[in-house]
């Protein structure tokens, strides 16, 4: 239900429910004075020169062009409720910007962030709209304040669609509000170019860039550690409770968790994205942890341990472990300047083919499973071994294919490398005692000018250290 505010000069649509009290002219009319004004503590953000580089760069790609890339809007998830807002990558990547409904405008090497600012006091939006009203929703900053914190020349969001007239070529990044989408009309060709290049600025990160992304490693190796030290509630209350402590220190430390965690234990580890988390936790088995925590800046970590739930491995669990180790750090060991992306998945690949062939599951050698035209180890390894990894979990989604993942590693890239095994309960092709154990490490790590840096290498990975871990943090 919408409803218009009681001055029809300053009409617009409030976000209302039905359910809402009606609002009667003396209370909207009391409701607009007799409030003072206060100044919001937005320091400057430390990403302010980064991003103005980001936005010089971008422009010098296409000259005499309007780029428009918006932050997005509220996404509903059930009825008048919304998920939390988080803004749309690339947008901020070029501005620090984390207010919804933004837009971010390059032209003629000058840029433009139209915001929706604070509530003003002329109408009934700050006291009834409970998505941006104030009373509802909590302060907004000013368009000075926007300004001032991220040196950034900021205007009403109400100019921006007058701006976006005239003959000027002008390309959108499409999909992400709507609204704005309605404004430009669509070139698919010129606007899918807009996002690739957006997308293949945040191949390589700067320095402030890893520095968030070494911030989030951290706060994960926090999140691990919480969730072992409460080990006596995971065995009472299962897979949620680790989700549940590691939500808490990424929300505590950070701004959210980067993707949704995934607490596989026993045969749910061979579930790639299983992300229910509501299984139990059963002395014996293997646990898989998949759990990254976004930083404050939006950067995100991506990381995998599995762990012995009795805190000890067995004789079988410690070997199919350390092949899965062993293949992970060929894998690191394989990344460095200039070569292909996929090198650190076939050195990984080639460890676990051999060991598949060990256990005798290959229905041919290693070498022949490996062939581009057989790739039947793959049956128990599924998935690639790498992605890149930045501002979202899975980066530069819209990078052009030669460029990634065909293209070479470049110092200051960062990606991760996860090796795993899986072996399904229902597999008939293995050993009965190989059903349902799915083994998964992974790590982040940065391109260095001479070969590979691991972000996240807090977080033991060798079997003994682990055991070691657990031991002195459940006491």
């Amino acid at each position: 239900m919408t409803s218009e505010p009681s001055d029809p000069q300053t009409a617009q649509e409030l976000r209302v429910e039905k359910h809402d009290q009606a609002v009667p002219e003396k209370y909207a009319a009391f409701m607009r004075t007799g409030w003072g004004d206060r100044e919001l503590d937005l320091p400057p953000h430390p990403v302010t020169p980064w991003a103005a580089a980001r936005r010089a760069r971008l422009a010098e790609l296409f000259p005499g062009e309007r780029l428009v890339v918006p932050a997005g809007t509220f996404k509903v998830r059930a009825n008048d409720t919304d998920y939390r807002f988080r803004s749309e990558t690339a947008h901020t990547h070029l501005t620090g910007n984390q207010t919804s409904d933004a837009v971010l405008v390059v032209e003629g090497g000058e840029s433009v962030l139209y915001a929706r600012p604070r509530s003003s006091r002329d109408t009934d939006e700050f006291f009834r709209d409970r998505q941006y009203g104030e009373l509802w929703a909590g302060r907004r900053p000013s368009l000075g304040e926007i300004s001032a914190s991220l040196g950034i020349e900021t205007r009403h969001i109400d100019e921006l669609a007058a701006a976006l007239g005239g003959t000027t070529k002008t390309r959108v990044l499409r999909g992400v509000d709507a609204g704005v989408d309605k404004l430009v009309a669509a070139d698919e060709g010129r606007d899918a170019d807009l996002a690739r290049v957006l997308s293949e600025l945040r191949l390589v990160k700067d320095e402030w860039e890893l520095g968030e992304l070494q911030q989030a490693c951290d706060i994960t190796t926090l999140g691990f550690e919480d969730s072992v030290r409460e080990w006596d509630r995971v065995l009472e209350f299962g897979e949620r409770w680790i989700e549940g402590t590691f939500f808490r220190r990424a929300r505590a430390m950070g701004n959210d968790i980067g993707y949704d965690s995934i607490v596989g234990g026993g045969q749910h580890a061979t579930t790639l994205h299983w992300i229910d988390n509501s299984g139990p936790i059963t002395p014996g088995e293997l646990m898989l942890l998949d759990m990254g925590a976004e930083a404050s800046s939006l950067y995100t970590a991506d990381v995998t341990r599995t762990l012995p739930i009795d805190g000890r491995w067995t004789t079988l669990q410690r070997d199919l472990y350390t092949a899965v180790l062993q293949a992970q750090q060929a894998g690191i060991d394989a990344i460095r300047p200039g070569v292909h992306f996929r090198d650190p998945h076939h050195a990984a690949m080639d460890v676990l083919a051999h060991a598949l062939e060990d256990l005798g599951l290959l229905p041919v050698s290693a070498e022949e499973a490996l062939a581009p035209d057989s790739k039947v180890y793959a049956r128990w390894t599924l998935h690639s071994t790498s992605h890149m990894l930045g501002m979202d979990v899975h980066d530069c989604a819209a990078t052009a294919m030669e460029v990634y993942p065909e293209g070479p590693l470049a110092e200051g890239m960062v990606l991760t490398v996860e090796p795993g095994l899986y072996f399904q309960v229902d597999d008939l092709l293995v050993p009965e005692e190989l059903r349902g154990i799915g083994i998964r490490i992974e790590d982040d790590i940065v391109v260095t000018a001479d070969g590979a840096r691991n972000l996240s290498a807090a977080l033991p990975r060798d079997p003994d250290a682990i055991e070691e871990w657990m031991g002195s943090l459940r006491g």
